[in-house]
């Protein structure tokens, strides 16, 4: 089976940050596969219209078509491209991020020509059957954990706090909890933060960290790193969104997170809140305040022992990136 794999957004200005292309990744590496890129900008922007992603490409697009078997397009929300009109070869669709069942998609009827919708998780894929939707696939998520080496952090009189997931736009400041995050920071002098950037919107930041008064205690580090450094030097990983299609509904940088022993303040808006609160390996947010958080915080030091056990217990069998390449075979039919 011969694939070519449609992505949705630019490279990540710092190579190797963006999980997407991570996972596209490792089915290329395997899969006779190309990739195409349907974005027409070099950095990411959430005012181009996206009726237009891949009509600048429509002539390569038909050419790399015709050397493949199969198109497999990432996108974070289920949308269906003008561009996939011109499309003959079968269409596997992945969810990226959270799917809101408020929002239903207007061209049911053409996805539900789909071959497949993939999705990582049942929140989503009832999402699917709401709206009538029965062309899916659940999919869990998996990641290269070979990098990552536990090492537990006893709590002490600070609470270091990492947060991966970095903003492209100045919106998501305020979307992914961030604002909220350097103001509970600020209230709460326990606290400090590891906070890993990615190229965009340094400035924006570093004067909202001097805003706060908290430039002693955040850290931010805008350049390719290992990761695993930095997990072994924090007791939690923070994401927070207010909505969910912001980021993937298994953010990369939590599940790393529950690798390496160490348990998670995640958003309810994230689909992979119910699996943090499946397994007790952290706290899961409600809502995107001041107030929350702190409560959320609080709760992770009341109880870190018994979350830090519970994510101890996870490993990276749980998101094995063997089993993530085998389901896709699997739904290649190869």
């Amino acid at each position: 089976m011969s694939i070519l794999y449609l992505l949705t957004a630019p490279p990540p200005i710092v190579e190797g940050t963006d999980a997407v292309f991570q996972e596209v990744a490792a089915l290329r590496s395997t899969f006779q596969a190309d990739i195409l890129n349907l974005f027409p900008l070099k950095k990411p922007s959430s005012r181009f219209p996206k009726e237009l992603y891949g009509l600048h490409k429509f002539r390569e697009l038909r050419n790399l078509e015709r050397r493949h078997e199969l198109n497999h397009l990432y996108y974070g929300v289920l949308y269906f491209f003008p561009v996939l009109r011109l499309l003959r070869n079968p269409i596997v669709f992945t969810v990226a991020a959270g799917l809101d069942g408020d929002n239903k998609p207007a061209a049911l009827q053409r996805l539900a020509t789909f071959h497949r919708i993939v999705v990582s998780n049942e929140r989503d894929a009832g999402v699917l059957r709401t709206w009538g939707l029965s062309n899916y696939t659940i999919i869990p998520p998996g990641i290269d954990a070979s990098g990552l080496t536990p090492r537990s952090l006893a709590l002490t009189n600070e609470l270091t706090l990492l947060m991966a997931s970095a903003p492209w736009e100045r919106q998501q400041f305020d979307l992914k909890g961030i604002d909220t995050l350097l103001e509970t920071a600020a209230k709460l002098p326990f606290v400090r933060l590891i906070l890993l950037w990615r190229g965009m919107l340094f400035g924006e930041l570093a004067e909202r960290v001097e805003r706060h008064g908290i430039g002693d205690r955040v850290e931010i580090v805008d350049r390719k790193v290992k990761v695993n450094e930095y997990l072994n030097r924090a007791h939690a990983t923070v994401l927070l969104a207010k909505h969910r299609d912001i980021v993937k509904s298994y953010p990369h940088s939590l599940i790393e997170s529950l690798i390496s022993g160490k348990p998670v303040i995640v958003s309810d808006a994230i689909p992979m809140a119910d699996y943090v609160r499946k397994n007790q390996c952290g706290v899961v947010v409600k809502d995107v305040s001041v107030r929350s958080l702190t409560t959320a915080i609080e709760a992770l030091r009341g109880r870190y022992e018994d979350m830090s056990r519970s994510a101890a217990q996870i490993g990276p069998d749980a998101f094995s990136i063997q089993a993530f390449i085998e389901n896709h075979r699997r739904l290649y039919g190869v």
